[in-house]
């Protein structure tokens, strides 16, 4: 088993958890539509399931991220970019993802990005 996800025009639409004998099948329409994505890939890093605990395994980094619905996938990459959360924010080459103007604070605390005053704002609990 393992995660599929449906690509239409460079946008996944849906994601699900099968065998390849079942998506080839097509019973889930046209098998070509269909992408595998690995669920413990982020950021081009396969981790080891259900933890952030990078795996030494790295062949099982599968398309830079995990698939998610209104991701795209750009097949010159061969990768699964997330929607971009704001208009500052950078596309990262490497990882395929986007990153923030500014690195978020790594004390402890819980943060949020104000776009309009570009910085981490404290949540207050």
């Amino acid at each position: 088993m393992g995660h599929y996800a449906k690509v239409f025009d460079g946008i996944v639409q849906e994601v699900l958890v099968a065998s390849k004998d079942f998506i080839d099948s097509g019973v889930v329409g046209n098998p070509e539509l269909w992408v595998k994505t690995s669920y413990n890939t982020r950021g081009g890093i396969y981790y080891e399931p259900n933890s952030n605990v990078v795996a030494a395994d790295q062949s099982k980094a599968l398309r830079k991220n995990f698939a998610g619905i209104g991701f795209t996938y750009d097949a010159v990459r061969d990768a699964f970019i997330p929607p971009k959360p704001f208009p500052s924010w950078v596309f990262n080459e490497e990882t395929c993802m986007w990153d923030a103007p500014y690195l978020m604070p790594n004390d402890g605390q819980a943060y949020i990005w104000d776009e309009v005053q570009q910085q981490w704002e404290a949540i207050k609990s």
